[in-house]
């Protein structure tokens, strides 16, 4: 087995996050972010605050988990940029979710959302740590607008 690229150990790390999400495990997702008990974490999901430091970031993620009874990202366009022990992942989050079932169904309504993401990485002696993460909805045209000529 060949050892991974720093390249390969960010896109790894990153993986992982969305995986852990997915799976709702709450300790696995709070491992992935920096704890070195200096710098601060900052997290933006769509249409929330600036979430800064440990305690507001991880709060964010136990109320999503908490509230959301299935999620699974598909990502696309990852691009993976480094900067000695910094590293800035780009991607598009192309999310399935649903909320808690209703009138004894077995899942809950399933709804689509586009997101654009920045995840920042920083390397420690444990490997790769997520430093911040920037969630943008992916405001699409409707099919009306589409079929609109100019200037009509």
């Amino acid at each position: 087995m060949t050892p991974q690229t720093d390249t390969e150990a960010v896109e790894a790390a990153n993986t992982a996050f969305y995986e852990a999400m997915e799976r709702g495990d709450f300790e696995e997702v709070s491992d992935l972010w920096l704890d070195d008990g200096a710098t601060p974490i900052s997290c933006v999901h769509p249409g929330w605050p600036v979430l800064s430091g440990r305690g507001e970031v991880l709060r964010s993620y136990a109320l999503i988990m908490a509230n959301t009874e299935y999620i699974q990202f598909f990502l696309t366009d990852v691009k993976v940029s480094l900067g000695g022990d910094v590293a800035v992942v780009t991607c598009t989050e192309n999310i399935l979710s649903g909320g808690p079932a209703e009138d004894g169904a077995e899942l809950g309504p399933l709804v689509g959302q586009l997101v654009v993401a920045t995840n920042v990485f920083r390397r420690t002696s444990e490997g790769w740590r997520i430093w911040s993460h920037h969630g943008s909805p992916v405001l699409t045209e409707s099919d009306e607008e589409e079929d609109e000529e100019p200037g009509a």
